[in-house]
């Protein structure tokens, strides 16, 4: 199976459209599918909602479709750098659901492996826990939450095999690879794509099952949140 396409359009032809739920990686600005939100944002896709830890910052990420009005809802643990997400939120703009960072990682992975939902602690006796179906195990309150199960995962790699099988580098992992797995169609955005085999089978975080389109998306320019400089001693 050809999983390789030529460019990130490519990758999502025939795959997107209007009201989808699509869970995107990526944590702060790191590991964060640009090429893939890019041409999500060209292809004019409306009324989205997107499972991510965060929307990116203004005009970078997440943050890009938000100003093109393209995102509907954001179901994230963490806004607190975008102030168009603020704006569109308080203004009632865009649905938000607010999701503990633990949560939302395991409503992915939950979803990846087939699971409906789950109790956590995380959130009871809180406005996260409103609405929610709350059960009671050794004498402590759980509350139900749901697994994902997305349209479409979009994801960030810093190395894969021809084959679809995957590395994360550092904070990359920690949410790209939860939500690699909870797609119906998972696409791929990488750095670096060697030949099958030229992978250490010991250190592959996801394998290449839950992959059916790649883009090679290099080169990348890093992006920082917040740059921070020491200054300068008295000479």
């Amino acid at each position: 199976m050809q999983k390789l396409y030529p460019n990130a359009a490519a990758a999502l032809d025939g795959v997107l459209r209007d009201g989808m739920l699509i869970a995107s990686g990526g944590f702060g600005l790191c590991g964060v599918p640009e090429r893939l939100l890019d041409a999500i944002q060209a292809s004019g896709v409306k009324d989205l909602t997107f499972a991510s830890n965060n929307a990116g910052i203004d005009n970078e990420g997440i943050g890009k479709l938000l100003r093109t009005r393209q995102v509907k809802k954001m179901i994230s643990s963490y806004v607190g750098e975008n102030k168009e997400f603020e704006r569109q939120y308080l203004a009632g703009e865009l649905e938000v659901e607010f999701c503990p960072q633990g949560t939302l990682a395991e409503r992915m992975r939950a979803g990846g492996a087939g699971i409906p939902g789950f109790y956590t602690k995380t959130g009871v006796g809180t406005q996260v826990a409103e609405g929610k179906e709350v059960k009671t195990f050794d004498g402590e309150d759980y509350i139900l939450e749901r697994g994902i199960f997305a349209d479409l995962a979009i994801v960030k790699a810093w190395k894969a095999d021809e084959t679809g099988n995957l590395q994360f580098r550092k904070t990359a992992r920690n949410f790209n690879l939860p939500a690699a797995t909870c797609g119906k169609i998972t696409v791929v955005e990488v750095e670096e794509i060697v030949k099958p085999g030229e992978l250490n089978p010991d250190c592959i975080h996801l394998p290449g099952v839950y992959v059916q389109r790649m883009v090679l998306g290099a080169p990348y320019d890093k992006k920082i949140e917040f740059r921070t400089v020491r200054e300068r001693e008295a000479a």
